[in-house]
């Protein structure tokens, strides 16, 4: 009895393990990629004739229509669904970002977040590898747009499916 209750516990510790390891298929595990320095690494990639922002991966970067200024207003359930981009260590650009268009913002909670053109970014959590998902969501109350290395939103569909599931 003793023996089958150790194996439980070893066999309850490794679904435990396993639970905590990368995502697979695709999906985002750890923090977004960075320099060595802790610096975010801000690049473009190309789709339906657009040009728009991405971390050093190519996940697609957005921006919130309520973030009025450089200060994000995105927080607690927003942020779950929508997380910030975050640095330890500023920003850097790649392909078509432009490097004076990069900067920081101090978050609510302390944490340091990548803006563009003076617009925190965010990642969607529904986007896996080039997905661009959360193109026009309207979640929490105001659009989500792909942003231009111009800093200018994209406010056309580049989902190819309509846009993705939204209504949080």
């Amino acid at each position: 009895m003793g023996v089958v209750r150790g194996m439980a516990g070893v066999l309850g510790a490794l679904v435990l393990l396993a639970g905590c390891g990368s995502g697979g298929d695709g999906e985002a595990s750890g923090p977004p990629p960075t320099t060595a320095d802790g610096a975010a690494a801000v690049g473009t990639r190309d789709r339906g004739g657009e040009t728009y922002l991405t971390d050093a991966d190519g996940r697609a970067l957005y921006l919130w229509v309520a973030d009025t200024g450089a200060e994000s207003t995105c927080t607690g359930p927003c942020a779950d669904a929508w997380p910030p981009l975050l640095t330890d260590g500023g920003s850097t650009s790649e392909g078509a970002a432009k490097s004076q268009a990069l900067g920081t913002t101090s978050r609510a909670d302390g944490a340091t977040q990548v803006t563009y053109d003076g617009h925190p970014l965010y990642y969607y959590v529904e986007d896996q590898g080039s997905d661009v998902s959360g193109q026009g969501s309207d979640g929490f109350g105001a659009k989500w747009w792909l942003v231009q290395p111009s800093g200018q939103a994209i406010t056309s569909d580049l989902s190819g499916g309509g846009g993705g599931g939204y209504g949080y």
